[in-house]
């Protein structure tokens, strides 16, 4: 024994393992160094020997694999969130990204999760708040959200040594129910319907990008006119318009006792666009010879609109504006969308809808996979998986694979009758 209890010179780097006068082994583990450079090591105590060496064994381990947690006063989970969406993850990502990531934290993460230690979190914590989310209304595409940020901030505390295990890596989030085929892209009669309503509204042309060529709303309403070629009958898409985020202007305390985006004096802290995020989003569009004209006719009534205006035009060389000049408000965009649905006499559907039905009617005509990608904007190596999703295949489609499959087998002639109605239907 009092061999055992005999300290002896360690190589740098190898653990301390000895009898202390407690009656308890202990063991002093090297685990890096702090911030300031001085040595950092773990202290351990156990009851026997094999008990230390097998404690030792594990958090040698987890030192040499990079995941031990490191020196300092454990994080809380709702500290490290703050500290990860605000310092880390907010210079680096997109805005709409960010606000995503900052409403999932502020409003979900830390209420539920947050007292925890960031190491002491289990996966089980997660999916009893994804359940609890759900009991309170929110739908499973928000949990899942959630389940995102969480999963990105806590891989980014496993990386930095914080904890061992990234629980939201493990946990399972809710279900969600395959709500692509409850899309239905609107028909040849409904896009009709709503080239007649367009025809009476200011900013027609807006309505025919989506529908016709299925640009995305940022991509339309960050349109400028040098991205505009009507010569060679061409759009250049290369920026969004971003959602418009406002401060209070009339003090902290805000005096107004509005929201900020309702202050009289309210100051806009978002830029108004952003370039797009991929290579595949900066492209070039054709334009159809109808969308030239109603093109050209909308930039003449710009032009009088501006005329009118006079000193109040804030000019902003963006291609859809308010009637007074300066870029378009997503949020009025969308409603505008509603009204013109109402007005048109057409059923109800989302603003992403458009982009459904100009996908699908590309694929209808036979356009080539390629040239599909080109005009919506579709990364090469995510292209097949994006075309499944946004390209529905049709009553009328299906019924000509049903009478292709019966000339095939039975031999049934040709029926030129069907075949006309066919082509008549979207």
């Amino acid at each position: 024994m009092a061999e055992e209890k005999k300290r002896t010179r360690r190589a740098n780097g190898e653990s301390a393992i000895y009898l202390g006068r407690d009656g308890r082994w202990h063991a002093r583990v090297p685990m890096g160094y702090k911030d300031d450079g001085s040595p950092y090591r773990r202290h351990l105590t156990r009851p026997t020997r094999r008990e230390l060496v097998d404690e030792v064994r594990r958090l040698e381990k987890q030192r040499d694999e990079g995941s031990a947690r490191q020196p300092g006063k454990p994080w809380t989970v709702a500290k490290w969130l703050e500290h990860w969406v605000e310092n880390i993850a907010k210079p680096v990502v997109s805005e709409n990204t960010y606000a995503g990531y900052e409403v999932a934290v502020r409003v979900h993460l830390v209420p539920g999760v947050g007292k925890h230690r960031i190491d002491r979190l289990e996966p089980e914590h997660l999916e009893s708040l994804y359940r609890r989310m759900q009991s309170a209304g929110s739908k499973a595409a928000t949990a899942h959200q959630v389940h995102r940020t969480a999963r990105t901030a806590l891989g980014e505390a496993v990386r930095r040594g914080h904890a061992a295990k990234n629980a939201a890596a493990l946990a399972k989030p809710p279900r969600l129910e395959e709500d692509e085929t409850e899309v239905e892209p609107y028909s040849v009669d409904e896009v009709q319907s709503l080239l007649l309503a367009v025809n009476k509204r200011r900013n027609s042309a807006r309505w025919m990008l989506a529908l016709a060529l299925g640009l995305r709303q940022g991509e339309t309403l960050g349109l400028r006119w040098s991205d505009v070629d009507l010569e060679n009958e061409c759009l250049r898409l290369r920026r969004n318009r971003l959602r418009p985020k406002y401060e209070h202007g009339c003090g902290e305390a805000a005096p107004c006792g509005r929201k900020p985006g309702y202050c009289p004096e309210r100051v806009q802290v978002r830029r108004e666009t952003k370039n797009t995020k991929s290579r595949a989003g900066r492209r070039v569009v054709p334009l159809p010879g109808p969308l030239v004209v109603m093109l050209r006719s909308h930039k003449e009534a710009q032009a009088r609109e501006r005329t009118a205006a006079g000193n109040l035009w804030a000019e902003s060389e963006y291609v859809f504006t308010k009637p007074l000049g300066g870029p378009l408000s997503p949020n009025t965009d969308y409603h505008d969308w509603k009204r013109l649905l109402q007005d048109a006499g057409v059923r109800d559907g989302r603003l992403h809808d458009a982009r459904h039905t100009a996908g699908t009617v590309l694929m209808l005509l036979g356009v080539p996979d390629r040239v599909i990608d080109q005009i919506m904007g579709w990364e090469p190596g995510g292209a097949a998986r994006m075309r499944a999703r946004y390209l529905h295949v049709t009553d009328p489609m299906l019924k000509e694979a049903a009478r292709k499959i019966e000339r095939a087998i039975w031999g049934a002639p040709e029926n030129p009758a069907v075949d006309k109605d066919q082509d008549n239907e979207p």
